[in-house]
């Protein structure tokens, strides 16, 4: 194979030596090629190691480029191809070095949770309280009475307390017919213990001498013998 492509190299040496232009005469056209060793033929040296260092001699004759040849253009598509597989790498490090950040359409309270769209609880009403003195015993006396549904009004309770005791909790009769059958009259309204029993609250204390229990358990009676306390006028 080396003495094919060396021969032909040799033929291509004869047809590039100067004195073979178109100018020549016919004889020397026809001539017949001197015979040339590859190593005598200075053109035949400079084929063989043009073939040698830029590729086979079969690509050298046929005009075809060699793999030198083709490796500049192969090393700018390589170094191309680095740089964006260098790129790449450097956004997957910058991504990765970010810290995450919440999604702000989560629906997710960021101080709870998932509590975002649900109501805070509706605060319990505040317990009323009642100063104790006279007219916080019977606005709270109304209060228990209205769960009750026992009848009465703030003047009527009013009015018969300051006739029966004059306001005193405490008050007590130990002179009338009561007194001397052994169940005096006590309280706001002057109740006597077997009414008191009969017609007290529950939840109210168990007690003639609680203002609030006294005017429960009295009006409730009253509501039962008169019809409200309102409707009573004196003794009842």
């Amino acid at each position: 194979m080396a003495g094919v492509v060396a021969a032909g190299a040799a033929a291509m040496a004869v047809s590039l030596v100067p004195g073979s232009a178109a100018g020549d005469s016919p004889e020397a056209r026809t001539a017949p090629a001197p015979t040339a060793t590859p190593t005598e033929s200075p053109v035949a040296f400079t084929l063989a190691q043009a073939a040698a260092d830029s590729g086979s001699p079969r690509d050298v004759l046929a005009g075809r480029p060699s793999a030198l040849e083709l490796r500049p253009d192969a090393q700018p598509r390589q170094a191309a191809a680095d740089d964006e597989e260098t790129a790449e790498t450097a956004d997957e490090q910058r991504k990765s070095a970010e810290p995450a950040t919440e999604d702000d359409d989560s629906g997710e309270d960021k101080n709870g949770d998932d509590n975002g769209d649900e109501a805070a609880p509706a605060a319990a009403p505040a317990e009323e309280t009642y100063p104790d003195n006279l007219d916080g015993w019977i606005r709270e006396a109304l209060d228990i009475m209205d769960e009750h549904d026992i009848p009465g009004t703030y003047e009527g309770i009013h009015r018969n307390i300051i006739r029966e005791s004059s306001g005193d909790p405490n008050a007590i009769n130990n002179w009338d017919i009561n007194a001397q059958n052994g169940v005096p009259s006590k309280g706001l309204l002057q109740v006597i213990k077997p009414t008191f029993d009969a017609y007290h609250v529950e939840g109210t204390a168990h007690d003639q001498y609680d203002p609030v229990a006294n005017i429960v358990a009295a009006c409730n009676y009253a509501a039962d013998r008169y019809g409200s306390m309102d409707n009573v006028n004196g003794p009842y």
